[in-house]
């Protein structure tokens, strides 16, 4: 297959889509993020925030987020997150939100899965605040467990790439073990 050189832009690059949660003057405010990952094989998240975000104010200020996988069934609420300013629009209304015993930054109930984060390092890079928070609480609703194990297609996260939104099919493959097919010819 012929391979086509394209522009160097990072949004080509299918990533899950999640609301990024803290306290801003007193009230929960979220926002739609598509730069948020894992950063090692510790309990350690990144989320990527505008430095002039709203919701940027509150995890200098509070040293907490949430990060809050949205189902695809929830993308007109999720974008909407990500299209208004909680400066302009108190976005605290649209979700139920809840808080582990510690109060420090607010979760969505109506999202499948949920973290609470601690930032332990902020490194400014190019008018974002790049956040890494060591995990704290992880929360799932217990529908969408298979044994006791986060089952992502119950979850129905919901992927962007370029300017659409998507959500997964179905299994590929099972991690470290398919792999393992070649050694024993498979």
């Amino acid at each position: 297959m012929k391979k086509v050189k394209i522009k160097n832009y990072p949004m080509v690059n299918p990533t899950p889509i999640v609301l990024a949660g803290a306290d801003v003057n007193g009230k929960p405010n979220y926002t739609t993020i598509g730069a948020f990952g894992v950063v090692c094989t510790g309990p350690i998240f990144y989320i990527s925030l505008k430095d002039t975000h709203f919701t940027t104010i509150g995890v200098r200020e509070n040293g907490y987020f949430s990060v809050n996988i949205p189902s695809a069934d929830m993308i007109q609420k999720t974008d909407y997150c990500g299209s208004v300013s909680g400066k302009a629009i108190d976005k605290s209304h649209l979700f139920s939100s809840f808080y582990n015993e510690s109060g420090k930054a607010p979760m969505i109930s109506e999202c499948p899965m949920n973290f609470l984060c601690k930032v332990i390092q902020t490194v400014p890079m190019n008018g974002f605040e790049v956040f890494f928070g060591e995990i704290i609480s992880t929360f799932v609703n217990e529908d969408c467990l298979t044994g006791d194990v986060p089952d992502p297609l119950k979850i129905n996260p919901t992927l962007a790439m370029g300017l659409n939104y998507y959500n997964l099919g179905q299994p590929a493959g099972a991690v470290f073990k398919e792999g393992k097919k070649i050694d024993n010819n498979e």
